[in-house]
């Protein structure tokens, strides 16, 4: 990304003259507020869940962040060059606090996707929960030590601050940091679900045939016959494993489909936008999946609060609802809703 000149580009997103391109600066600011209007689309589309967990609070935490940045190139780029707590600020620094987020949003996948295994490992194995505002506490005290930890590494890092001073050079260009984090993140997602898809896809294709969906109790529901000779439990992992893709897919498919293209195609895309909340409730929506499958045995236990997806209802999926008479059929059905 280039930064040119930004004289006669006003706060209002005008254009330059017809045969010049538009400012990079603002470029940025667009980029940095479609993605805010993603954050909050995204935020006001899940499932209000009364549910604690740390994907949820760094979701928060990263909508803040990325509102702040906003601000910072909103008010630099309004004053063009102003002098604060005698520090000079100038458009160079909307390049600099750019740069400096996205080698933050970089490495913060490694460190999210762990931290979020481990609650949801810790949710499954524990016997005794902590108190909500003890919960709350814990979590925000979590969210902001990942914070802090991650920009205090991408700070110290060598090779990051001789990036930084080499386009304090030049100070024309601004490139910005493409993570290896998340290309490696979504090609393991994409490759698991890949090979599951394959183990089952006999179950997979012939319970999508079956599926149909209807209306109850205000809720739409997806129901397929059931089958009284099934040699599975209701909660073994064979069982449940083509139930769990249908639920993702039919939530995600969109998600993976744009995840494989940018595999194939090796886009590069900055880290400051692949960053974004829809990415990390796909993530969520992957590690419930892989929790729940990997403890079928503990789901039906009524002392352990199950994790809940904001997007996508997995309880469902084990716990099926048994409806007779639906449509005039003989048989029983299977609910589940997705």
């Amino acid at each position: 990304m280039t930064a040119l000149s930004s004289e006669n580009c006003s706060f209002q997103y005008q254009l330059h003259q017809a045969n010049q391109p538009l400012d990079g600066n603002c470029l940025l600011f667009l980029i940095i507020l479609g993605k805010i209007l993603l954050n909050i689309l995204t935020l006001g589309m899940r499932r209000k869940i009364i549910y604690q967990n740390f994907m949820e609070y760094f979701c928060i935490s990263l909508a803040f962040i990325d509102l702040l940045l906003l601000v910072n190139i909103s008010i630099i780029f309004y004053f063009r060059d102003f002098v604060l707590l005698g520090i000079r600020f100038t458009k160079y620094h909307i390049c600099l606090f750019t740069q400096i987020l996205s080698f933050t949003y970089g490495f913060l996948h490694y460190p999210v996707f762990l931290t979020a295994c481990i609650d949801y490992y810790l949710n499954f194995s524990k016997t005794t929960k902590l108190a909500f505002k003890c919960q709350k506490l814990f979590y925000f005290f979590i969210v902001i030590l990942i914070w802090i930890s991650v920009l205090a590494y991408v700070l110290g890092d060598p090779a990051v601050y001789h990036s930084l001073k080499a386009q304090s050079i030049y100070s024309y260009q601004c490139p910005f940091y493409s993570s290896t984090q998340s290309y490696w993140l979504s090609f393991a997602m994409v490759g698991i679900l890949f090979v599951a898809f394959l183990t089952s896809w006999s179950e997979v294709t012939a319970l999508v045939q079956a599926v149909r969906m209807t209306s109850y109790m205000n809720e739409t529901i997806l129901y397929f016959p059931f089958s009284s000779h099934c040699s599975y439990t209701l909660s073994s992992k064979k069982t449940l494993l083509p139930k769990f893709i249908i639920c993702f897919l039919g939530t995600w498919l969109p998600f993976v489909l744009l995840q494989v293209i940018i595999l194939l195609l090796k886009v590069q895309i900055p880290a400051y936008i692949e960053m974004n909340i829809p990415w990390l409730y796909f993530v969520n929506s992957f590690l419930i999946a892989t929790v729940y499958w990997f403890n079928c045995h503990k789901l039906n236990s009524g002392d352990i609060a199950l994790p809940v997806d904001p997007f996508v209802s997995w309880k469902c999926c084990f716990i099926p609802l048994t409806i007779h008479n639906l449509e005039q059929s003989e048989k029983p059905i299977s609910i589940i809703i997705c």
